[in-house]
């Protein structure tokens, strides 16, 4: 085969390729070439969302590369991409930096990255394993890239320590001073724990439980990839925390500026796979936050190897409409600094908005609301603003909420609805005064000071219609609602207030959510929302609650559940439903029979079995104790034994409660060497409430205690 080929500008380098491609996704990859030979990559979009299927989302999405746009490449950078793959990331690089070579085993997925790519005129591809390329590579690469790729280090490089052998390898091509940087899943991620399956083997807890199934992919916590590190005595890095992953990351950040509580919220990107929905992950990250412990739970990381950079927070907005698309950063310079910047070349007209508004916002609110200083640059691509700190309205608000502190809550908003609803005679709006955008801070002088972050979505044109027919009682009320979306603690003080000021009632809340639909169309220019793209490729979010109460339906209420006691009484965290293997069941029409073997530790000193979770009555047929050949056998009137029922029969109880229980005080088996076996058979028969009673009325009662 010919050793090189020519897609558009781009080269591709067989030289070393094995002449088959030992990776493939099957017909999938054949659709993707379709796709990037027939369509432009700004039309991606809309394929995306037409065919609402996992692969083509996640191969085609230029949200894929958000996990490197922020870094600050140069025209005069020379970079390397090791697994490559469909090209998700070699755009972004090859648009910010000066020379991209990439490296790729797969001769139909660089294929499919060279035609996606094929206007880019300094990427070259080559086609191969990567133990047979690198000896030939150069080493003078500024940055370094394996995105989700550093995992398979066993498959790329093999032996008993491929991870280090795998860093040592690649570090050799640097040039002094240059950077690797390795995105990839945290093994402990709190998507993880909360329900989602491991992103490689497809399985729930993989990593928790340190791939003890095996397989062929290692992801690392960050203790883990420090380990790696340290091997290789290398001790400059920096760690950066996407969210909510790595590869769809709406925002990046880094231990010099981690996430506040309340902003991790968009948790429910399970895009590729169903999964269980164990605990809200939002309170969860809350928590973790707030004891310090986010490292250690980030759902990915992405590990800079190398000199420090200024980058210590990224946050994205281009999953709007074109003319929208910017990107937030914020940098350690001299002090901190903040700065919006265009990400395709029609926002920049959005971004000169935002520096009007300002001067039209200061002109406002002078004397009464301090607006963050912005500042245009020259290019007219970005604008600057100052770094300001304090606490926002919105963790003020969520602090009373916390303290039931009801006067409080509506104290700050009432401060809040005058600050911001003076200046009617101007034709000014910021529709995006929400609670998150209004910070309290104290002057040099200690004065309460109130200042305005972020005023992206200003309306300044006295001319337009939107102007004119909206008045500041619909940003007051637009602010309640987002602000009740956020957490279910909210809504029901935040719709208490809504009502009060609109004087509508629910008619407002449904006023409000489908005028919040048209401002979210305008801004996403009519494109999917993730949660909607989601929705499309169909993965269900299985609430465990849910899964739980389907699944006792399923049983129905007679199910036997067991509660040992080795000293410290009964309690539901040591009880449990028996499964099939010990317990035996069968219909006999309105009834069921159970027949239970159940192994009797020596450390148990009672045990209780429940024989249904609802009022019944209880035939019991054989109940005795196995050791070994012996059997002892045992009766309902028997003193070890309690029931919180009523005696019918000799071997009948009847139960008037939801909760039934026989209780067996066990014998001491000091010195026994074979472990006793607990034998019951016994029909179940449900009975009503009222029936129940009815039928143990007049009849002695069991004593409930010995």
């Amino acid at each position: 085969m010919d050793k090189t080929e020519q897609i558009g500008r781009i080269k591709l380098d067989y030289s070393c390729y094995p002449g088959e491609d030992y990776y493939c996704d099957g017909a999938v990859e054949d659709e993707l070439l379709r796709i990037v030979q027939e369509t432009a990559p700004e039309a991606y979009p809309a394929v995306i969302e037409e065919k609402g299927e996992w692969p083509i989302f996640y191969h085609l999405s230029p949200l894929r590369g958000n996990i490197v746009d922020w870094i600050p490449l140069t025209k005069t950078d020379k970079v390397l991409e090791v697994g490559s793959g469909c090209g998700a990331i070699t755009g972004t690089l090859a648009r910010k930096a000066g020379q991209v070579s990439c490296i790729d085993l797969s001769k139909k997925r660089s294929l499919i990255n060279a035609y996606r790519n094929q206007t880019c005129d300094n990427v070259t591809i080559q086609v191969g394993n990567f133990k047979d390329i690198e000896p030939a590579l150069p080493c003078d690469y500024d940055y370094i890239f394996l995105i989700g790729v550093f995992e398979y280090g066993q498959s790329y490089i093999g032996g008993e320590t491929p991870y280090e052998d795998f860093l040592s390898i690649i570090r050799k091509h640097l040039k002094p001073n240059g950077r690797i940087v390795i995105a990839i899943e945290n093994k402990f991620g709190l998507k993880y724990w909360a329900g989602c399956k491991e992103d490689h083997l497809g399985t729930w807890f993989a990593g928790i439980e340190d791939y003890a199934a095996g397989g062929g992919v290692r992801t690392f916590t960050r203790n883990g990839l420090e380990r790696i590190c340290k091997a290789n005595d290398i001790n400059t890095y920096s760690f950066y925390y996407p969210y909510p992953d790595y590869k769809f990351a709406t925002a990046v950040y880094s231990d010099r500026r981690l996430p506040k509580v309340g902003e991790l919220s968009s948790n429910l990107c399970n895009y590729d796979r169903d999964r269980m929905l164990l605990f809200d992950e939002k309170n969860a990250f809350d928590g973790i936050i707030r004891d310090g412990e986010f490292p250690l739970f980030s759902n990915s990381y992405l590990l800079l190897i190398g000199p420090k950079l200024p980058n210590i927070y990224a946050k994205y907005s281009n999953d709007r409409a074109p003319a929208f698309a910017v990107r937030t950063d914020i940098l350690e310079t001299e002090g901190y600094q903040v700065q919006k910047a265009a990400m395709t070349e029609a926002a920049a007209g959005h971004i000169q908005n935002i520096a009007k508004a300002y001067q039209k916002l200061c002109e406002r609110y002078a004397g009464r609301l301090s607006v963050n200083h912005c500042e245009l640059d020259e290019d007219g691509q970005r604008v600057r603003l100052e770094y300001v700190e304090g606490q926002t309205l919105e963790e003020l608000l969520d602090n009373c909420l916390d303290r039931g502190d009801e006067e409080g809550f509506r104290s700050l908003f009432a401060a809040y609805r005058a600050l911001v609803c003076g200046g009617e005679e101007s034709a000014v709006i910021d529709y995006d005064l929400i609670f998150s955008n209004l910070l309290r801070t104290c002057d040099i002088a200690g004065r309460e000071q109130w200042t305005i972050l972020d005023y992206e979505w200003t309306l300044t044109d006295e001319k337009t219609d939107t102007a004119q027919t909206l008045q500041m009682q619909d940003v007051v009320l637009r602010a309640l609602y987002c602000y009740s979306m956020g957490a279910w603690k909210r809504r029901k003080l935040s719709y208490e207030l809504i009502k009060e000021i609109s004087g509508e009632g629910e008619a407002m809340l449904d006023k409000l959510a489908r005028r919040e639909i048209l401002f979210q169309q305008y801004v996403t220019g009519q494109r999917m929302a993730l949660a909607d793209i989601r929705n499309k490729i169909g993965c269900a979010i299985l609430p465990v609650q849910q899964l739980a109460l389907e699944q006792a339906a399923k049983q129905g209420k007679k199910r036997v559940q067991i509660y040992p006691d080795t000293g410290n009484g009964f309690s539901e965290e040591t009880a449990w439903f028996p499964g099939v293997e010990s317990v035996r069941k069968k219909t006999d029409g309105d009834s069921v029979l159970f027949a239970v073997e159940l192994p009797i530790p020596k450390e148990w000193k009672r045990v209780r079995m429940d024989p249904a979770l609802e009022s019944c009555m209880v035939n019991v047929q054989k109940l005795c104790i196995r050791n070994g050949s012996v059997e002892t056998q045992m009766a309902l009137q028997d003193k070890n034994i309690i029931l919180n029922g009523n005696l019918i029969s000799e071997n009948t109880v009847i139960f008037a409660t939801e909760d039934p229980n026989v209780t067996i005080v066990l014998p001491e088996r000091t010195g026994q060497a074979e472990e006793a076996v607990l034998c019951a058979e016994f029909c179940v028969t449900a009975l009503p409430y009222q029936a129940a009673q009815d039928a143990a009325s007049g009849m002695p009662r069991r004593k409930l205690f010995r």
